[in-house]
C-alpha cells in the first residue's frame, strides 16, 4: 500500500473533488472565531463539577469546518465538536480538547505533524500530554486515518455508472488490504490505552466508534460511490467498530456506539436529516464528516452511556 494511501483525514481530503475543497476552504475563513466556554449551555449532571475532562482523537471528534474554529488550523477543532457539547453538559471543572485531524495512533504518544492544504504548519504535541493523575474522564476517537478509509474512499469516487468496483483494487489474491490494514489497528489502539492508563490510572475513558455513513447500496450520484463500493466501505467501517470495541474491551475501557444511533442519519439522507456529509458538504463541515447536527448527537450518546 503506497504512502498516499495511508494520508490522514484532513490528506484525505484533499483527494476529493475541487469543489468540495474549495467550499471547506471557505467555510474555514468563514466561521474561525474564539473559543466558547465548555460550560455555556446545557444542564450539568452529577459530579460534573468535579468532573476533569481531556478529549482525545482525530477529526471525527474535533469536526474540522464546523463552526467556530479554536486551537491551531491544522487541527480544524471546532467549538461545536462532541467533546465541548459534551463538556457544557457535564460543567466540567477542567476541559482539555486536544484532538486533531488527521491524527492517528501514533499522535496520541508522539508528536504530530501538522500541515494545511499540504504546507507544513508546525507539530501538535502528543495528545497524552494533556493527560494528569487527577484527569477523571477521558474520551477518545481514533483509527479511521490509521485504516485510511476517507483516502480510499476518495480514491473509489466514480461520475459513472459502468466500470469495475473500487474495491477490487484493494483486493489481491482474494485479500481484501483494506481489512488487513483495519485488523492490524487492535495492538496500536492497545498501547494508546494503555498509555491513558498509566498518566491517569483513576480516569473512566470512553471510546467511540464511527458512524453511519452511507445507507445500504448507496446513492449514487448524490453520493458518487456505486452501490457495491458502499457497502464495502460502510462494511469496512463496521469492521473497524469491531476491532475498537474488542481492543477497549481488553484493555480497560468503554466502547461508545455511535453507530447504531446514527443509522437514518447518513450522508444520503435530506439535509435536516444527515449527521455526517457527502463529498460536498451542505452543512458547514468536512466532505465525510460529522456536522454539528452529528457532533451533538454523538455527546448525547456518550453523555447517555455516562449516566448509566
Amino acid at each position: 500500500m503506497n504512502s498516499a494511501r495511508r494520508t490522514g483525514i484532513c490528506r484525505g481530503v484533499r483527494r476529493l473533488t475541487g469543489a468540495a475543497l474549495a467550499a471547506a476552504a471557505l467555510a474555514v475563513s468563514a466561521t474561525a472565531a474564539g473559543l466558547m466556554p465548555a460550560a455555556a449551555a446545557g444542564g450539568g449532571t452529577a459530579g460534573g463539577a468535579r468532573q476533569v475532562y481531556v478529549a482525545l482523537g482525530d477529526s471525527m471528534a474535533a469536526a474540522p469546518f464546523v463552526p467556530h474554529r479554536t486551537g491551531p488550523a491544522a487541527c480544524g477543532r471546532s467549538t461545536r465538536n462532541y467533546p465541548h457539547r459534551l463538556a457544557a453538559r457535564l460543567r466540567a471543572a477542567v476541559f482539555r480538547d486536544v484532538t486533531c485531524s488527521g491524527a492517528q495512533t501514533g499522535d496520541m504518544t508522539a508528536p504530530q505533524r501538522l500541515s494545511v492544504l499540504g504546507v507544513a504548519a508546525g507539530t501538535a504535541p502528543p495528545q497524552v500530554d494533556a493527560l494528569t493523575p487527577g484527569t477523571t474522564l477521558v474520551t477518545l476517537t481514533i483509527g479511521g486515518n490509521d485504516a485510511g478509509l476517507v483516502g480510499v474512499a476518495g480514491s473509489c469516487v466514480r461520475l459513472s455508472s459502468l466500470g469495475g468496483y473500487c474495491q477490487d483494487t484493494y483486493s489481491r489474491s482474494g485479500v481484501d488490504e483494506e481489512a488487513a490494514r483495519i485488523d492490524g489497528l487492535g495492538p496500536k489502539l492497545a498501547t494508546v490505552l494503555d498509555a491513558i492508563h498509566r498518566r491517569s490510572p483513576a480516569a473512566r475513558v470512553l471510546v467511540t466508534g464511527y458512524g453511519d455513513y452511507l445507507r445500504p447500496g448507496g446513492c449514487w450520484p448524490a453520493v458518487p460511490l456505486l452501490a457495491g463500493d458502499a457497502d464495502w466501505l460502510q462494511g469496512s467501517i463496521d469492521r473497524m467498530n469491531r476491532v475498537i470495541a474488542a481492543t477497549s474491551a481488553a484493555h480497560r475501557a468503554e466502547y461508545v456506539d455511535v453507530r447504531t444511533p446514527s443509522e437514518g442519519h447518513d450522508a444520503c439522507r435530506a439535509p435536516r436529516a444527515k449527521w455526517v456529509e457527502g463529498f460536498v458538504p451542505t452543512a458547514p463541515a468536512a466532505p465525510l464528516h460529522p456536522n454539528a447536527r452529528g457532533e451533538q448527537a454523538y455527546a448525547d450518546v456518550i453523555h447517555a452511556r455516562l449516566a448509566d
